[in-house]
């Protein structure tokens, strides 16, 4: 091989590698340029997906599988939320390690956006065993599973866009955008769940765990009873159980719901006694390693909610 083409060759290598690495420079810019969102729960980082498209770069703070309100913040989270741009999270006793956690982050331009600030929120109810939870209703504890009135995950929604907006200005009609064809989807499941749920012959449903759906029961016009309140921490009294077989019977259920990945033991308890079925609900806060790997999204939890809600409540 000549002098000479083994010269152009080594030039068209340079001029390629060169081409690769300024590609890679262009790459690592525009990545650099997404905006950076964390936010506390799996409805949260969907929402904030669909606004924020290619522009936004969103993760989940906790890892898959893991209980919101139980799971403690490692320092290695605190580094990664300090290196973000926008926290998206409930508040109202969902992050009962928030707090804690905000202090040590060392980031005074991070935005914060409480999904839950100026909504309409539910206190704990005290129908349902208010003896037993009378200490709840003296700390007047607030219901923070919001993201289940798919009306307020609209409002959610707008606010997503208008932080993002502020922040990357450029972007505006496109967050526009994204928000609007977001809502509209989020305005047909609401209407498919008032048409579904709209002529049953129950409108109580058993829930053998926490009072997670209070917010879903009140837009569609349902009564749910619970085992124990908001919090997953509480467990049900003897007296409690006896209370919620008595009234299974007086409203002739015929399915009791438990909470999806928690334990359905006490569900079974329920149904062997007031001779039911057993069916999940799911609050779709977080997502198993499984899910995620599927990529299931919100939409299908709450198709599937609504599947259950039907069958157990004998919907037409």
């Amino acid at each position: 091989m000549s002098r000479e083409k083994t010269g152009i060759k080594k030039a068209l290598l340079v001029v390629f590698l060169l081409s690769c690495f300024c590609g890679l420079l262009v790459y690592n810019g525009q990545a650099s340029n997404r905006i950076k969102i964390i936010t506390s729960i799996f409805p949260l980082a969907e929402f904030a997906k669909a606004v924020s498209g290619e522009r936004g770069e969103v993760s989940l703070l906790i890892p898959p599988g893991a209980e919101i309100h139980t799971w403690q913040p490692r320092p290695s989270d605190i580094v990664r939320l300090s290196s973000a741009n926008l926290f998206i999270f409930i508040g109202v006793n969902m992050e009962p390690w928030l707090d804690e956690m905000l202090k040590g982050i060392k980031n005074p331009g991070l935005r914060l956006l409480q999904a839950s600030q100026e909504l309409s929120l539910m206190r704990r109810k005290s129908i349902d065993f208010q003896e037993e939870h009378e200490h709840e209703l003296k700390q007047a504890i607030m219901d923070p599973h919001i993201w289940l009135d798919f009306a307020y995950d609209q409002i959610i929604i707008d606010r997503i866009k208008t932080v993002l907006s502020e922040l990357d200005p450029e972007g505006s009609l496109f967050y526009q955008q994204n928000a609007s064809s977001y809502k509209e989807k989020l305005r047909k499941l609401d209407q498919k769940y008032q048409e579904n749920l709209k002529y049953c012959q129950q409108r109580t449903f058993i829930l053998a765990g926490h009072a997670a759906f209070g917010y879903l029961a009140r837009r569609y016009n349902l009564h749910q009873v619970s085992l124990y309140g908001v919090s997953p921490d509480s467990r049900p009294t003897p007296k409690k159980l006896i209370e919620v077989v008595e009234l299974a019977r007086e409203h002739k259920v015929q399915v009791i719901y438990f909470e999806a990945y928690v334990s359905d033991e006490l569900a079974h308890v329920l149904a062997k006694e007031v001779g039911a079925r057993t069916l999940a609900l799911n609050p779709g806060a977080n997502l198993t390693k499984e899910e995620v790997r599927l990529g299931v999204t919100f939409f299908d939890i709450m198709e599937e909610n609504l599947r259950n809600l039907k069958d157990g409540l004998n919907c037409r």
